[in-house]
């Protein structure tokens, strides 16, 4: 009996183990970090704190999906910046696969590259959702609880800091490769594998809610790049699976963003890229880091060179760069202390989003009560105008159809002058499409002086743009 007792407490022992063994095989420990605003009342003042909470989460109902990890791009610093983390990436990967999370490789442009490939084949066959978010398949560059957010960057010239030597170089060597140096990338980096017998591959909204829904997924954590850009606003991005109820987490160390220290802040490219994830905690989700899987310490770039001092942050001068205003009932009422004594032109920016279902035949005009010089662009190309008969000073812009993309961002810039540098504009402008009507009342961007390249930037607005200056018709 006494070598039965211990018979059955040595196999109770080992269960025990095993079972406590599985538990910590099977799920992830994270640390999500978030921010908050809190105000003072008396002060008139308003603080962030910093709150950490720690969850368990089972790695089944757990996925990680890599944006645009992609194996060459235009910026030469940011190719430099992720090959240095995508090994430790891959690390994550391996171990969350080995826990039993999905992985879902998302590297956008290049399906054609993975047409036969398992992983591909695994993302299309999954059945379809039993119900599939709106506008899932599209990009995403706002949810409500970034409304009032101020946008911590200026990311509308690209973000590219390469050396301008470098970077003429490095464009002329991706020509000589057979890529376009303006979009090089035709596969995933080969720094992080992709398991043919697990993983799934699909750049498209639609398809990675299947494979989220089909696997029962509760969890999703972004990492890749860049994220002020495509981590963000993807269809599989941070954005849509935040609006979408799934609990999110960005893996803060695994990923960098498109900033160009020459634009406001005009701080350092690891200070902006850490603003970024400032915003990302407060207004749109908690973040993560490596060690939280991997063990160890955070990944910290050999590239970053910052001491402890926090870095100055710049104040917007409307007279050196874009800063954020609002269109009021009368311009005066803004009391711009950098217009004072001002003479020359006034330029306005916002981004506006226009589904299908609200364009009328591609046609697209604008609509603005002003009584001096003005000039109107959409993507770049310039409006035509007329005076509507018996309007007063109404004016209607019409925009050429090859500037109106259905369901897609457009930049609309207005250069306005008045005489003396006096400007008022007694009301909003209204987009108009056939019976539909926007009206852009709300926060724009500002900039005084006159350099015709501001009616556009070098990238489409979905980039460009911020959350900041964006509008879209109601449902």
């Amino acid at each position: 009996m006494r070598r039965l007792a211990m018979g059955w407490a040595t196999v109770m022992g080992v269960l025990l183990m095993t079972s406590s063994l599985t538990a910590q095989e099977t799920s992830l420990t994270v640390r999500l970090r978030s921010q908050k605003g809190v105000s003072n009342a008396d002060l008139k003042t308003e603080r962030t704190v910093v709150e950490e909470v720690e969850r368990l989460w089972s790695a089944k109902e757990t996925a990680v999906i890599v944006c645009d990890l992609w194996d060459a791009h235009h910026c030469l610093n940011a190719v430099r910046r992720l090959e240095e983390f995508a090994p430790r990436m891959n690390e994550v990967l391996k171990e969350a696969r080995k826990r039993g999370a999905t992985i879902i490789h998302s590297p956008s442009d290049c399906m054609a590259a993975y047409e036969d490939h398992a992983a591909r084949k695994r993302a299309v066959a999954a059945p379809a959702a039993k119900v599939k978010p709106k506008d899932v398949e599209h990009w995403c560059s706002r949810i409500p609880s970034e409304e009032k957010a101020v946008y911590p960057i200026d990311q509308s010239d690209g973000g590219e800091d390469d050396d301008p030597a470098e970077h003429a170089e490095w464009a002329a060597k991706l020509k000589a490769m057979g890529r376009n140096p303006g979009m090089p990338w035709k596969t995933q980096s080969k720094l992080v594998e992709i398991d043919a017998d697990r993983d799934f591959i699909s750049d498209r909204g639609d398809e990675v809610w299947n494979v989220l829904e089909s696997r029962d997924i509760k969890n999703v954590i972004l990492v890749g790049v860049h994220l002020n850009m495509c981590v963000l606003g993807r269809p599989f991005g941070l954005r849509q699976m935040v609006r979408n109820g799934k609990h999110v987490a960005l893996m803060r160390d695994m990923t960098d963003c498109m900033y160009n220290p020459k634009r406001w802040p005009q701080v350092d490219h690891f200070t902006g890229n850490d603003l970024v994830v400032s915003h990302v905690e407060r207004f749109v989700c908690p973040t993560i880091t490596s060690d939280q899987i991997l063990g160890g310490n955070a990944f910290r770039s050999k590239y970053d060179k910052r001491n402890e001092v926090s870095p100055t942050i710049k104040p917007q001068d409307a007279r050196t760069a874009w800063r954020p205003m609002t269109v009021a009932k009368r311009w005066q009422q803004l009391n711009l202390t950098e217009a004072e004594g001002y003479q020359g032109p006034f330029w306005i920016r916002c981004v506006v989003r226009l589904p299908s279902d609200w364009l009328q035949w591609r046609r697209l005009q604008l609509k603005l009560e002003v009584d001096h010089e003005t000039s109107v662009w959409l993507n770049g190309h310039e409006a035509s105008s007329k005076v509507e008969a018996g309007s007063g000073n109404t004016v209607t812009y019409q925009f050429p159809a090859e500037a109106v993309v259905p369901d897609d961002f457009h930049l609309l810039v207005m250069r306005l002058k008045g005489p003396g540098g006096h400007l008022t504009l007694p009301e909003p402008p209204t987009l108009v499409s056939g019976s539909r009507k926007l009206e852009l009342k709300g926060q724009w961007q500002l900039r005084l002086g006159d350099d015709k390249s501001w009616s556009n930037i070098p990238l489409p607005a979905k980039f460009g743009g911020s959350t900041d200056m964006l509008f879209e018709p109601t449902p």
